[in-house]
């Protein structure tokens, strides 16, 4: 089984999307006999589920405090000597991930890059769209290093083609269906999420709060139905915005959630809103959709691959003003609810954490194997 470096700009504890993808994946390769070694920004890990956690220290990031930076360092190159890898993974390589990128080449380590964060739209968000070019062009000489680069959508593989990202393939979504689960229905997280208010429609944002979430779209859907409430759960560096822009509306900024509570605030709401454009996948749609929660998101970037409109979810144009707005009111009044609700699981089911590990493992394999055939053949 290959040995294997994974270099990633985030990993626990801090929580989202990625760090939810790369904790199943280090689980399910040590399950399946690899070795693995993480190296990421020190959260106070040094191993997880029998992979050893390298922590490099960093400073929280200035646009985005809950992100550290963490600059690359000599130690880590004696690392890799000791664990002596058969690949390198470097998960959206920007900081740290360079010393994935030096080290593979300097050592001789075959080297597999993965696209999770869709940077350049980001930038916009921020106020710095004018780099967005040149953000395309520092992601086109990163990735094409690697041997093999994944994205998590075909969106995101046309995308990354598009812009002159070469060796592209698609890794598979997954999601913990058992931990996510219509079971985890509670009157108790209803009432804690309305405010005391269950018998009010229960709308829910689960994820980052920040101006790449687009949050504020779900205003309008507030006040356009009556008797409704928002539950919005996470935290991020947009959290003090979005109380001013909310004050006065039946709200309630929750904080995060884990394990069986953020289970039951899926299980327990009556519509998932999802108004970012900025999504490579959108794991949380698919943990919403285990639940049993119905959504409403964008048709945007890889969204799709994983909603499909009418069917186990409702889509939206994001370019239009009331698209948001419309295709929730269209969802809470349609006469197949429990329908929608049964395929949005059926679809969660046919994803496991296992199967998309184990296509990534034949991924490490078929690179490995081509590094070790001879020049020529």
């Amino acid at each position: 089984m290959p040995r294997v470096a994974l270099f990633t700009e985030t990993f626990l504890p801090k929580i989202d999307g990625i760090v939810t993808r790369l904790k199943y994946s280090v689980e399910y390769l040590v399950r399946l006999g690899n070795a693995v070694v993480v190296v990421a920004p020190d959260g106070g890990l040094t191993e997880y589920c029998g992979a050893q956690v390298y922590g490099v220290s960093g400073f929280p990031l200035p646009l985005y405090p809950e992100l550290k930076l963490a600059l690359p360092r000599p130690a880590i190159g004696g690392l890799l000597e000791e664990f002596q890898p058969d690949i390198i993974h470097v998960v959206n390589p920007a900081v740290l991930g360079l010393a994935g990128l030096f080290y593979a080449k300097a050592m001789k380590i075959p080297l597999l890059a993965s696209y999770h964060t869709h940077l350049p739209q980001y930038l916009q968000h921020y106020g710095l769209g004018f780099l967005e070019g040149a953000m395309w062009e520092l992601i086109k000489t990163a990735h094409n290093h690697a041997a093999l680069n994944l994205c998590t959508s075909t969106a995101m593989v046309a995308e990354l083609r598009s812009h002159g990202v070469e060796r592209l393939d698609l890794w598979q979504r997954g999601v913990d269906t058992v931990q996510f689960h219509p079971r985890f229905r509670s009157a108790a997280m209803r009432s804690h999420l309305s405010q005391g208010h269950p018998d009010a429609t229960l709308l829910l944002y689960v994820g980052r709060l920040s101006a790449e979430k687009e949050i504020a779209q779900i205003l309008p859907v507030l006040e356009s139905i009556p008797q409704s409430r928002l539950a919005l759960v996470g935290d991020g560096p947009h959290r003090q915005e979005l109380e001013r822009l909310f004050a006065g509306t039946p709200t309630h900024f929750v904080g995060y959630l884990r394990g069986d509570d953020l289970a039951a605030a899926f299980a327990s709401s009556d519509a998932f809103l999802f108004p970012s454009r900025t999504e490579t996948l959108g794991l949380v749609l698919l943990e919403a959709m285990a639940a049993g929660c119905p959504v409403v998101a964008a048709r945007s970037g890889g969204i799709p691959d994983i909603v499909r409109d009418g069917v186990n979810g409702y889509l939206f144009d994001p370019h239009q003003e009331s698209g948001l707005v419309q295709a929730t009111q269209k969802l809470l009044a349609s006469p197949e609810l429990s329908t929608l609700r049964e395929s949005a699981r059926c679809e969660a089911e046919r994803w496991s954490w296992e199967a998309a590990t184990r296509q990534l493992q034949s991924y490490y394999e078929v690179v490995i194997a081509a590094a070790r055939q001879p020049v020529g053949v």
